[in-house]
Protein backbone atom coordinates (compact mmCIF):
# COMPACT_ATOMS: atom_id res chain seq x y z
CA UNK A 1 0.00 0.00 0.00
CA UNK A 2 1.42 3.28 -0.85
CA UNK A 3 2.41 5.13 2.00
CA UNK A 4 3.98 8.23 0.34
CA UNK A 5 3.30 11.95 2.14
CA UNK A 6 3.48 15.00 0.50
CA UNK A 7 3.53 18.75 2.57
CA UNK A 8 1.51 21.37 1.58
CA UNK A 9 0.31 24.43 3.25
CA UNK A 10 -2.86 24.68 4.48
CA UNK A 11 -4.00 28.47 4.13
CA UNK A 12 -7.19 29.58 6.37
CA UNK A 13 -7.29 33.12 7.87
CA UNK A 14 -4.28 34.20 6.58
CA UNK A 15 -2.71 31.90 8.89
CA UNK A 16 0.09 29.77 7.20
CA UNK A 17 0.09 26.04 8.31
CA UNK A 18 2.34 23.27 7.26
CA UNK A 19 -0.04 19.96 7.22
CA UNK A 20 0.48 16.87 6.27
CA UNK A 21 -1.16 14.84 3.74
CA UNK A 22 -1.29 11.91 1.31
CA UNK A 23 -0.82 13.20 -2.10
CA UNK A 24 -3.73 11.66 -3.79
CA UNK A 25 -6.32 12.94 -0.86
CA UNK A 26 -4.90 16.19 -1.31
CA UNK A 27 -4.88 15.97 -4.97
CA UNK A 28 -8.70 14.43 -4.70
CA UNK A 29 -9.73 17.69 -2.87
CA UNK A 30 -8.10 20.41 -4.80
CA UNK A 31 -9.41 19.29 -8.72
CA UNK A 32 -12.92 18.00 -7.00
CA UNK A 33 -13.26 21.33 -4.88
CA UNK A 34 -15.42 23.33 -7.97
CA UNK A 35 -17.82 20.53 -8.47
CA UNK A 36 -18.35 20.22 -4.53
CA UNK A 37 -19.16 23.89 -4.53
CA UNK A 38 -21.32 23.62 -7.34
CA UNK A 39 -23.39 20.92 -5.11
CA UNK A 40 -23.28 22.44 -2.01
CA UNK A 41 -24.85 25.98 -3.46
CA UNK A 42 -27.95 23.74 -5.26
CA UNK A 43 -28.32 21.74 -2.11
CA UNK A 44 -28.56 25.43 -0.41
CA UNK A 45 -31.13 27.09 -2.36
CA UNK A 46 -33.61 23.49 -2.31
CA UNK A 47 -33.70 22.68 0.71
CA UNK A 48 -36.26 20.00 2.34
CA UNK A 49 -37.84 19.65 5.50
CA UNK A 50 -37.70 16.63 7.55
CA UNK A 51 -38.79 13.03 6.59
CA UNK A 52 -39.61 14.98 3.48
CA UNK A 53 -36.41 15.12 1.84
CA UNK A 54 -37.20 13.00 -1.16
CA UNK A 55 -35.00 15.30 -3.72
CA UNK A 56 -32.14 15.20 -1.68
CA UNK A 57 -32.03 12.08 -0.88
CA UNK A 58 -32.47 10.93 -4.39
CA UNK A 59 -29.75 13.13 -5.25
CA UNK A 60 -27.49 11.68 -2.81
CA UNK A 61 -28.36 8.28 -3.41
CA UNK A 62 -27.50 8.71 -7.84
CA UNK A 63 -24.09 10.30 -6.83
CA UNK A 64 -23.28 7.04 -4.88
CA UNK A 65 -24.64 5.24 -7.82
CA UNK A 66 -22.06 6.67 -9.99
CA UNK A 67 -19.37 5.93 -7.82
CA UNK A 68 -19.88 2.11 -7.20
CA UNK A 69 -21.99 2.29 -4.62
CA UNK A 70 -24.49 -0.58 -3.93
CA UNK A 71 -27.54 1.99 -2.93
CA UNK A 72 -30.90 1.36 -0.76
CA UNK A 73 -33.61 4.19 -0.80
CA UNK A 74 -36.18 4.86 1.82
CA UNK A 75 -34.73 3.06 4.83
CA UNK A 76 -36.67 4.74 7.97
CA UNK A 77 -38.50 6.94 5.53
CA UNK A 78 -36.33 8.77 3.22
CA UNK A 79 -32.83 7.62 4.46
CA UNK A 80 -30.41 5.51 1.80
CA UNK A 81 -27.46 3.28 2.67
CA UNK A 82 -24.51 2.85 0.23
CA UNK A 83 -22.42 -0.09 0.02
CA UNK A 84 -19.32 -0.03 -1.35
CA UNK A 85 -17.35 -3.26 -0.75
CA UNK A 86 -13.52 -3.56 -1.68
CA UNK A 87 -11.79 -6.67 0.36
CA UNK A 88 -11.07 -7.45 3.55
CA UNK A 89 -10.97 -5.07 6.45
CA UNK A 90 -13.33 -2.96 8.68
CA UNK A 91 -16.16 -1.54 8.05
CA UNK A 92 -16.57 1.78 8.70
CA UNK A 93 -20.26 3.68 8.39
CA UNK A 94 -20.32 7.47 7.67
CA UNK A 95 -23.18 9.67 8.39
CA UNK A 96 -24.94 13.00 6.90
CA UNK A 97 -27.75 13.74 8.13
CA UNK A 98 -30.24 15.88 5.39
CA UNK A 99 -33.05 17.86 6.77
CA UNK A 100 -33.50 21.38 6.67
CA UNK A 101 -34.94 23.85 9.18
CA UNK A 102 -38.25 25.98 8.98
CA UNK A 103 -36.47 29.61 8.64
CA UNK A 104 -37.13 31.91 6.06
CA UNK A 105 -33.64 33.02 5.22
CA UNK A 106 -32.02 36.41 5.54
CA UNK A 107 -28.24 36.05 4.23
CA UNK A 108 -28.81 37.67 0.99
CA UNK A 109 -26.32 35.30 -0.58
CA UNK A 110 -27.20 34.43 -4.40
CA UNK A 111 -27.90 31.11 -3.66
CA UNK A 112 -30.08 31.83 -0.43
CA UNK A 113 -33.13 29.42 -0.57
CA UNK A 114 -36.86 30.54 -1.67
CA UNK A 115 -38.22 27.66 -0.56
CA UNK A 116 -41.52 28.25 0.70
CA UNK A 117 -43.60 24.87 1.86
CA UNK A 118 -46.73 23.84 4.00
CA UNK A 119 -45.41 21.98 7.46
CA UNK A 120 -47.04 19.35 8.82
CA UNK A 121 -49.41 21.16 10.78
CA UNK A 122 -50.50 23.17 7.19
CA UNK A 123 -48.89 26.42 7.56
CA UNK A 124 -47.07 28.30 5.12
CA UNK A 125 -43.31 28.42 6.44
CA UNK A 126 -39.75 28.85 5.08
CA UNK A 127 -37.08 26.52 4.62
CA UNK A 128 -33.38 26.99 5.18
CA UNK A 129 -30.11 25.17 5.63
CA UNK A 130 -29.52 26.97 8.86
CA UNK A 131 -28.02 24.39 10.53
CA UNK A 132 -25.51 23.52 8.04
CA UNK A 133 -26.54 20.14 7.13
CA UNK A 134 -26.00 21.25 3.31
CA UNK A 135 -22.20 21.45 4.45
CA UNK A 136 -22.29 17.85 6.11
CA UNK A 137 -23.99 16.39 2.60
CA UNK A 138 -21.21 17.75 0.64
CA UNK A 139 -18.42 16.65 2.76
CA UNK A 140 -20.16 13.25 2.79
CA UNK A 141 -20.40 13.05 -0.98
CA UNK A 142 -16.61 14.41 -1.27
CA UNK A 143 -15.41 11.97 1.04
CA UNK A 144 -17.25 9.24 -0.88
CA UNK A 145 -15.96 10.22 -4.02
CA UNK A 146 -12.22 10.52 -2.96
CA UNK A 147 -12.53 7.07 -1.16
CA UNK A 148 -13.84 5.24 -4.37
CA UNK A 149 -11.71 6.70 -6.87
CA UNK A 150 -8.56 5.42 -5.05
CA UNK A 151 -10.07 1.97 -3.93
CA UNK A 152 -5.97 0.85 -4.23
CA UNK A 153 -4.75 2.65 -1.08
CA UNK A 154 -7.18 1.06 1.45
CA UNK A 155 -9.28 -2.06 2.02
CA UNK A 156 -12.52 -2.43 3.59
CA UNK A 157 -16.14 -1.35 3.73
CA UNK A 158 -17.93 1.66 3.03
CA UNK A 159 -21.43 2.27 4.57
CA UNK A 160 -22.46 5.54 3.63
CA UNK A 161 -25.94 6.95 5.20
CA UNK A 162 -28.09 9.63 4.44
CA UNK A 163 -30.21 10.02 7.59
CA UNK A 164 -33.29 11.94 7.54
CA UNK A 165 -34.89 14.14 9.91
CA UNK A 166 -32.15 14.92 12.28
CA UNK A 167 -33.76 18.18 13.34
CA UNK A 168 -36.68 16.36 14.92
CA UNK A 169 -34.74 13.89 16.40
CA UNK A 170 -36.10 10.57 14.88
CA UNK A 171 -34.40 9.96 11.70
CA UNK A 172 -31.42 7.64 13.49
CA UNK A 173 -34.51 5.67 15.39
CA UNK A 174 -36.55 5.55 12.25
CA UNK A 175 -33.19 4.22 10.37
CA UNK A 176 -32.08 1.64 12.81
CA UNK A 177 -36.19 0.63 13.28
CA UNK A 178 -35.88 -0.21 9.66
CA UNK A 179 -33.34 -2.62 10.26
CA UNK A 180 -29.97 -0.68 9.31
CA UNK A 181 -27.97 -2.97 11.27
CA UNK A 182 -29.53 -5.86 10.48
CA UNK A 183 -29.71 -5.51 6.68
CA UNK A 184 -26.06 -3.63 5.86
CA UNK A 185 -22.59 -4.42 7.39
CA UNK A 186 -22.60 -4.14 11.01
CA UNK A 187 -19.74 -0.83 11.52
CA UNK A 188 -16.56 -1.45 13.42
CA UNK A 189 -16.65 2.58 13.75
CA UNK A 190 -19.29 5.16 13.08
CA UNK A 191 -18.44 9.01 11.84
CA UNK A 192 -19.83 11.88 11.61
CA UNK A 193 -19.49 15.72 11.68
CA UNK A 194 -20.93 18.96 12.47
CA UNK A 195 -20.55 22.56 11.86
CA UNK A 196 -19.70 24.78 13.89
CA UNK A 197 -20.92 28.76 13.57
CA UNK A 198 -17.84 29.91 15.85
CA UNK A 199 -15.03 28.20 14.88
CA UNK A 200 -13.26 29.98 12.05
CA UNK A 201 -13.83 27.92 8.87
CA UNK A 202 -11.44 24.88 8.42
CA UNK A 203 -10.60 24.65 12.17
CA UNK A 204 -11.55 21.50 13.75
CA UNK A 205 -13.19 20.86 17.37
CA UNK A 206 -13.34 17.43 19.13
CA UNK A 207 -14.69 17.07 22.39
CA UNK A 208 -14.23 12.91 23.91
CA UNK A 209 -17.07 11.39 26.31
CA UNK A 210 -20.07 13.11 26.27
CA UNK A 211 -20.26 16.31 24.01
CA UNK A 212 -24.04 16.29 23.52
CA UNK A 213 -26.55 15.87 26.11
CA UNK A 214 -30.31 13.98 26.48
CA UNK A 215 -32.70 16.11 25.18
CA UNK A 216 -36.64 15.68 25.96
CA UNK A 217 -39.37 17.95 25.66
CA UNK A 218 -41.95 17.83 28.24
CA UNK A 219 -45.59 18.81 27.74
CA UNK A 220 -47.31 19.67 31.28
CA UNK A 221 -51.23 20.42 30.92
CA UNK A 222 -52.37 22.25 34.58
CA UNK A 223 -55.90 21.98 35.04
CA UNK A 224 -58.01 23.96 37.56
CA UNK A 225 -61.60 25.76 37.90
CA UNK A 226 -62.46 28.36 35.67
CA UNK A 227 -64.52 31.21 36.47
CA UNK A 228 -65.07 34.87 36.57
CA UNK A 229 -62.35 36.98 37.76
CA UNK A 230 -64.15 38.78 39.96
CA UNK A 231 -64.45 35.64 42.09
CA UNK A 232 -61.57 33.95 42.25
CA UNK A 233 -62.51 32.58 45.58
CA UNK A 234 -65.00 30.29 43.57
CA UNK A 235 -62.42 29.26 41.54
CA UNK A 236 -58.90 27.05 40.92
CA UNK A 237 -56.66 29.01 39.20
CA UNK A 238 -54.47 27.22 36.70
CA UNK A 239 -52.11 30.13 36.03
CA UNK A 240 -51.33 30.96 39.73
CA UNK A 241 -51.04 27.26 40.11
CA UNK A 242 -48.62 27.01 37.01
CA UNK A 243 -46.67 30.02 37.93
CA UNK A 244 -46.29 28.06 41.53
CA UNK A 245 -44.93 24.88 39.28
CA UNK A 246 -42.50 26.66 36.94
CA UNK A 247 -41.00 28.49 40.08
CA UNK A 248 -41.34 25.20 42.07
CA UNK A 249 -39.37 23.39 39.01
CA UNK A 250 -36.48 26.02 39.35
CA UNK A 251 -35.15 24.50 42.81
CA UNK A 252 -34.75 20.72 40.91
CA UNK A 253 -31.31 21.61 39.19
CA UNK A 254 -30.55 23.72 41.77
CA UNK A 255 -30.90 21.58 44.86
CA UNK A 256 -32.39 18.09 44.10
CA UNK A 257 -29.14 17.24 41.80
CA UNK A 258 -25.55 16.89 42.77
CA UNK A 259 -23.89 20.50 41.40
CA UNK A 260 -21.14 17.93 39.71
CA UNK A 261 -23.82 16.68 37.31
CA UNK A 262 -25.17 19.00 34.28
CA UNK A 263 -28.44 19.76 33.32
CA UNK A 264 -30.84 21.74 32.57
CA UNK A 265 -34.60 22.45 32.85
CA UNK A 266 -36.39 25.08 30.38
CA UNK A 267 -40.00 26.32 30.37
CA UNK A 268 -39.93 27.61 26.96
CA UNK A 269 -43.80 28.26 26.33
CA UNK A 270 -47.00 28.74 28.10
CA UNK A 271 -50.47 29.07 26.87
CA UNK A 272 -53.88 30.35 29.05
CA UNK A 273 -56.67 31.71 28.90
CA UNK A 274 -58.55 33.61 26.36
CA UNK A 275 -59.58 37.19 28.60
CA UNK A 276 -57.95 39.20 31.06
CA UNK A 277 -61.43 38.71 33.62
CA UNK A 278 -61.90 34.88 32.86
CA UNK A 279 -60.14 32.31 34.73
CA UNK A 280 -59.14 29.72 32.53
CA UNK A 281 -59.84 25.67 33.23
CA UNK A 282 -56.56 25.13 32.28
CA UNK A 283 -53.03 26.07 31.11
CA UNK A 284 -50.37 23.94 28.84
CA UNK A 285 -46.47 24.32 29.69
CA UNK A 286 -44.05 23.29 27.05
CA UNK A 287 -40.36 22.20 28.63
CA UNK A 288 -37.43 21.22 27.08
CA UNK A 289 -35.18 19.08 29.42
CA UNK A 290 -31.05 18.83 29.18
CA UNK A 291 -29.01 16.08 30.97
CA UNK A 292 -26.03 13.48 29.82
CA UNK A 293 -26.45 10.39 32.38
CA UNK A 294 -29.39 8.57 31.89
CA UNK A 295 -29.68 8.51 35.54
CA UNK A 296 -30.37 12.53 35.66
CA UNK A 297 -32.50 12.32 32.84
CA UNK A 298 -35.01 9.99 34.71
CA UNK A 299 -34.13 11.82 37.91
CA UNK A 300 -35.44 14.94 36.30
CA UNK A 301 -38.49 13.58 34.77
CA UNK A 302 -39.21 12.09 38.21
CA UNK A 303 -39.26 15.03 40.25
CA UNK A 304 -41.36 16.86 37.53
CA UNK A 305 -44.26 14.17 38.01
CA UNK A 306 -43.86 15.03 41.67
CA UNK A 307 -43.71 18.73 41.88
CA UNK A 308 -46.87 18.68 39.93
CA UNK A 309 -48.68 16.20 42.01
CA UNK A 310 -47.99 18.00 45.20
CA UNK A 311 -48.61 21.26 44.04
CA UNK A 312 -51.78 20.55 43.13
CA UNK A 313 -52.67 18.87 46.06
CA UNK A 314 -51.94 22.26 48.22
CA UNK A 315 -54.21 23.89 44.97
CA UNK A 316 -56.85 21.09 46.40
CA UNK A 317 -57.43 19.64 43.65
CA UNK A 318 -58.30 15.56 43.28
CA UNK A 319 -55.99 13.14 41.99
CA UNK A 320 -58.46 13.13 38.73
CA UNK A 321 -57.45 17.07 38.13
CA UNK A 322 -53.36 16.65 38.79
CA UNK A 323 -51.72 17.90 35.88
CA UNK A 324 -50.70 15.71 32.64
CA UNK A 325 -47.26 15.22 32.20
CA UNK A 326 -46.15 13.81 29.20
CA UNK A 327 -42.44 13.01 28.07
CA UNK A 328 -42.38 13.45 23.85
CA UNK A 329 -41.32 10.76 21.62
CA UNK A 330 -38.95 12.99 20.03
CA UNK A 331 -36.09 11.89 23.13
CA UNK A 332 -32.65 12.39 21.63
CA UNK A 333 -30.04 10.20 24.01
CA UNK A 334 -26.65 11.96 24.96
CA UNK A 335 -23.82 11.92 22.51
CA UNK A 336 -21.01 9.84 23.79
CA UNK A 337 -17.80 9.75 21.61
CA UNK A 338 -15.64 6.80 22.42
CA UNK A 339 -12.52 8.02 23.84
CA UNK A 340 -10.11 5.91 22.54
CA UNK A 341 -11.27 6.42 18.49
CA UNK A 342 -11.84 10.03 19.45
CA UNK A 343 -8.25 10.01 20.76
CA UNK A 344 -6.94 7.87 17.68
CA UNK A 345 -8.48 10.45 15.36
CA UNK A 346 -7.41 13.35 17.04
CA UNK A 347 -3.99 12.60 16.24
CA UNK A 348 -4.56 12.46 12.57
CA UNK A 349 -6.03 15.28 12.31
CA UNK A 350 -3.35 16.79 14.13
CA UNK A 351 -0.69 15.14 12.11
CA UNK A 352 -2.38 17.00 9.19
CA UNK A 353 -3.82 20.25 10.07
CA UNK A 354 -1.42 21.16 12.93
CA UNK A 355 -2.58 21.82 16.62
CA UNK A 356 -3.62 25.20 16.04
CA UNK A 357 -6.26 24.59 13.87
CA UNK A 358 -7.25 21.10 16.38
CA UNK A 359 -8.99 22.84 19.42
CA UNK A 360 -10.66 20.88 22.18
CA UNK A 361 -14.17 21.69 22.69
CA UNK A 362 -15.92 21.75 25.84
CA UNK A 363 -19.65 19.46 25.88
CA UNK A 364 -22.71 21.21 25.00
CA UNK A 365 -26.75 20.69 25.86
CA UNK A 366 -27.74 20.60 22.45
CA UNK A 367 -28.72 17.55 21.11
CA UNK A 368 -27.79 15.22 18.27
CA UNK A 369 -29.17 11.65 17.45
CA UNK A 370 -25.95 10.57 15.48
CA UNK A 371 -25.79 9.25 19.59
CA UNK A 372 -28.13 5.83 18.41
CA UNK A 373 -25.56 4.50 16.52
CA UNK A 374 -23.35 4.02 19.43
CA UNK A 375 -26.00 2.40 22.02
CA UNK A 376 -26.50 -0.62 20.09
CA UNK A 377 -25.49 -3.83 21.25
CA UNK A 378 -22.95 -4.66 20.16
CA UNK A 379 -21.67 -1.19 20.92
CA UNK A 380 -20.25 0.74 18.02
CA UNK A 381 -17.32 2.76 18.78
CA UNK A 382 -18.50 6.80 17.64
CA UNK A 383 -16.67 9.67 16.84
CA UNK A 384 -18.82 12.99 15.66
CA UNK A 385 -16.42 16.19 14.77
CA UNK A 386 -16.81 19.60 14.61
CA UNK A 387 -16.08 21.94 11.79
CA UNK A 388 -15.38 24.91 12.15
CA UNK A 389 -17.43 27.33 9.46
CA UNK A 390 -17.59 31.08 10.47
CA UNK A 391 -15.29 33.52 8.61
CA UNK A 392 -12.68 34.39 10.23
CA UNK A 393 -12.92 38.11 9.57
CA UNK A 394 -16.78 38.16 10.99
CA UNK A 395 -15.27 36.64 14.26
CA UNK A 396 -12.78 39.65 14.71
CA UNK A 397 -15.60 41.96 14.09
CA UNK A 398 -17.30 40.55 16.82
CA UNK A 399 -14.64 40.07 18.89
CA UNK A 400 -14.57 43.85 18.80
CA UNK A 401 -18.10 44.39 19.48
CA UNK A 402 -18.58 45.46 15.78
CA UNK A 403 -20.68 42.35 14.51
CA UNK A 404 -22.87 39.74 15.82
CA UNK A 405 -22.04 36.66 14.71
CA UNK A 406 -24.93 34.36 13.25
CA UNK A 407 -25.55 31.05 15.58
CA UNK A 408 -26.65 27.86 14.07
CA UNK A 409 -30.77 27.89 13.37
CA UNK A 410 -30.09 31.53 12.83
CA UNK A 411 -31.86 33.00 9.75
CA UNK A 412 -28.41 34.60 8.79
CA UNK A 413 -26.36 31.70 9.08
CA UNK A 414 -23.57 31.72 6.60
CA UNK A 415 -20.75 29.26 6.08
CA UNK A 416 -17.46 30.17 4.45
CA UNK A 417 -17.97 27.40 1.34
CA UNK A 418 -14.18 26.63 0.37
CA UNK A 419 -12.43 26.04 3.44
CA UNK A 420 -15.06 24.90 5.41
CA UNK A 421 -15.46 22.06 2.40
CA UNK A 422 -12.34 21.69 1.59
CA UNK A 423 -11.00 20.96 5.50
CA UNK A 424 -13.91 18.48 6.00
CA UNK A 425 -13.53 16.56 3.00
CA UNK A 426 -9.72 16.38 3.81
CA UNK A 427 -10.76 15.52 7.79
CA UNK A 428 -13.51 12.93 7.23
CA UNK A 429 -11.31 11.12 4.66
CA UNK A 430 -7.84 10.84 6.64
CA UNK A 431 -10.61 9.56 9.08
CA UNK A 432 -11.78 6.63 7.56
CA UNK A 433 -9.03 6.23 5.82
CA UNK A 434 -6.79 6.13 8.93
CA UNK A 435 -9.25 3.10 10.26
CA UNK A 436 -9.47 1.42 6.91
CA UNK A 437 -5.40 1.75 6.63
CA UNK A 438 -4.83 0.21 10.46
CA UNK A 439 -6.52 -2.85 9.62
CA UNK A 440 -8.80 -2.24 13.08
Amino acid sequence: MRTMLAVIVWLIGGLGVVAQVPEWLSEAVREDYPWLEGVYKELHAHPELSFYEYQTAARLAQELRTLGFEVTEQVGGTGIVGVLRNGEGPVILVRTDMDALPVVEATGLPYASTVRTKDEAGKEVGVMHACGHDVHMTVWLGTARALARHRDQWSGTLVFIGQPAEERGGGAKAMLGDGLYERFPYPDYALALHVSSNLPAGTLGYCPGYAMANVDMVDILVRGRGGHGAYPHTTIDPIVLSARIIMALQTIVSRELSPIEPAVLTVGAIHGGTKGNVIPDEVALQLTLRSYKEEVRLALIEKIKRICQGEAMSAGLSQAQWPQVKVRAEHTPALYNDPSLTQEIVQVFRAAFGDSLVVQLDPEMVGEDFARYGLTEPRVPIFMFRLGAANPVLIEQAQRGEAVLPSLHSAQFAPLPEPTIQAGVQAMTMAVYHLLRQGH
